[in-house]
């Protein structure tokens, strides 16, 4: 049996694993949409106490195959098994009902609504006059955050949260309904090391209480530190499931794109050129950026390290004009700027690719050639404001081309391209507009090992061209490959400043952990101190 708590706060019981047969069996499933055969016959069980990692390419069917289960989308074929009894899932409640939780992918949370309200949307305890108790709604708010050792406030509106806090609050609900089977779409993909391992933490704890966790991840060094069993699907269809300990990583990949990749980077420059483009001067706002100065040379990759709240997303919004800082100074190619709107940092030749490319980057409704050309409209307009349509439809093709961005044609909706796809629109759209400072926040978020590779070869020949990168990444491997220098970030400080020859993933944690001001570099270009 399994102990939880619903959501007035009183103690309920719920029905535990019995006996050692799956808890849910998938049976030929297949689910189709207009021209595309999105999963076909599938195949899966999900066991009491399990982690199933699922993992393939973008579009191999994952998503899909789980929001079948989760009842978001109604299967065309095949047989759901749930507790040996052949079931129908028509909608999310169902699922719920049945103790199948799903978190997805793209975020699913209300903006205008706090931490708490998100939570427990749905399910909220009435007081004695009938009316939402949100008093109780904000204890068993904070009583859940608790125990998930989630830096959350239950009052907080959800407007004002990073993607990665927004992520955490998805989690939590979530967990929230105390489900048998617990669906995780890339689940880590906004978090930082310290927050994965927390993550860890809770889904061995519910693995230990008999729940089965179903696990869609991008990034396959997961796999062997918290799955069991692993299942590959390609193309809709399900390659293989083999116990985690007895398959490696290649042989995963191997599986999942039907031809080599090599995840090794492409050698970046040797040397980056001494010339600074860019230089940060004490800069300050409020309390999450506290006195942060950094060089970046041109043809330089510089990673931004550090953990959740860290302050990174924040210092480079301000360089880029898109929050208001109190003081601090901005230096481009040795002159002193003033950056008050995004529009100022374009420019001055400034980019900014947003963690959260579908929100900030890019026009989804707008087809591939508006979305390139957007940045840059001015250079397409002719006399009397009127659009030169060739001449855009043509650069647009030309770094469709340069950029390898798999689409069947300029007219193709942004929306339905791939996510590696979409990312390299944003780099094309900076490209048009001339920019020789590209800011990338999380480059690679919810992006399979094959794209990911293709953005690593892209930022490596932008810096081979002289194009200046700053790239944020919670992902210390990703880091430490791409990085000509790290600046390593902690509550809205730099901690420390390291050459990628000295660089370890222990050396950045070191700084990453480094509270309370501690030893720090003040100054993120040459020169800078570096604590060891």
């Amino acid at each position: 049996m399994t102990l939880g708590r619903d959501v007035a706060g009183t103690e309920r019981v719920g029905q535990g694993p019995s006996g050692n047969g799956p808890i849910v069996g998938l049976r030929e499933i297949s689910k189709s949409f207009p021209g595309v055969l999105a999963v076909q016959d599938v195949t899966l069980d999900i066991l009491p106490g399990e982690v199933h990692a699922l993992v393939g390419e973008n579009g191999a069917g994952k998503s899909t195959l789980m929001k079948v289960l989760a009842g978001v989308y109604k299967k065309d074929a095949g047989r759901v098994i749930y507790r040996g009894k052949e079931v129908e899932i028509p909608s999310p409640r169902a699922a719920q009902h049945l103790g199948i939780s799903m978190i997805h992918q793209e975020m699913n949370l209300m903006p205008h609504l706090t931490v708490a309200q998100n939570v427990f949307i749905g399910r909220e305890p009435l007081s004695f006059k009938l009316l939402v108790d949100e008093q109780k709604i904000n204890k068993n708010t904070q009583q859940l955050m608790a125990s998930l050792h989630l830096p959350l406030g239950p009052r907080v509106r959800v407007s004002g949260l990073t993607v990665a806090k927004q992520q955490m609050v998805e989690i939590a609900r979530a967990l929230s309904f105390n489900s048998e089977v617990l669906i995780m779409d890339e689940p880590t993909a906004a978090l930082a090391e310290a927050e994965i391992e927390e993550l860890f933490r809770i889904i061995r704890r519910l693995s230990a209480q008999g729940v089965g966790i179903v696990y869609i991840t991008h990034r396959l060094d997961e796999l062997k530190r918290i799955s069991d069993r692993i299942t590959v699907m390609r193309d809709g269809r399900c390659i293989d499931t083999v116990p985690t300990r007895e398959a490696s990583i290649d042989q995963v990949i191997g599986m999942m794109v039907g031809r080599t990749i090599y995840q090794t980077s492409p050698e970046i420059p040797d040397e980056a050129s001494q010339e600074v483009v860019l230089e940060v001067r004490n800069l300050r706002r409020g309390s999450v950026i506290k006195d942060v100065s950094f060089q970046l040379k041109r043809g330089e990759i510089l990673g931004f390290a550090g953990l959740l709240g860290a302050g990174r997303t924040e210092v480079m919004r301000a360089v880029f004009g898109a929050d208001p800082i109190d003081s601090g100074e901005i230096y481009v190619r040795g002159k002193r700027v003033h950056v008050k709107s995004p529009k100022d940092a374009v420019s001055h030749g400034i980019g900014y690719l947003s963690e959260d490319r579908k929100r900030y980057g890019l026009t989804l409704g707008m087809d591939v050639e508006s979305n390139l050309v957007l940045a840059a409209l001015t250079k397409f307009l002719g006399l009397l404001g009127w659009m030169k349509r060739a001449a855009a439809r043509g650069t647009a093709a030309r770094f469709v081309n340069a950029l390898a961005i798999k689409t069947i044609g300029l007219p193709q909706k942004v929306k339905n391209l791939s996510g590696g796809n979409q990312q390299k629109v944003v780099v094309g759209k900076w490209l048009i507009a001339d920019t020789e400072i590209l800011i990338f926040d999380e480059p690679t978020r919810g992006i399979d090992v094959g794209a990911k590779n293709e953005i690593y070869r892209l930022l490596n020949e932008l810096a081979r061209q002289g194009k200046s990168i700053i790239m944020i990444s919670s992902e210390l491997p990703e880091i430490l490959r791409l990085s000509h220098r790290i600046v390593v970030m902690c509550e809205g400080r730099v901690t420390g400043a390291l050459d990628r020859a000295e660089a370890t993933q222990e050396k950045i944690m070191r700084y990453a952990t480094m509270r309370n001001g501690g030893s720090r570099s003040t100054h993120a270009g040459p020169g800078a101190v570096r604590q060891g």
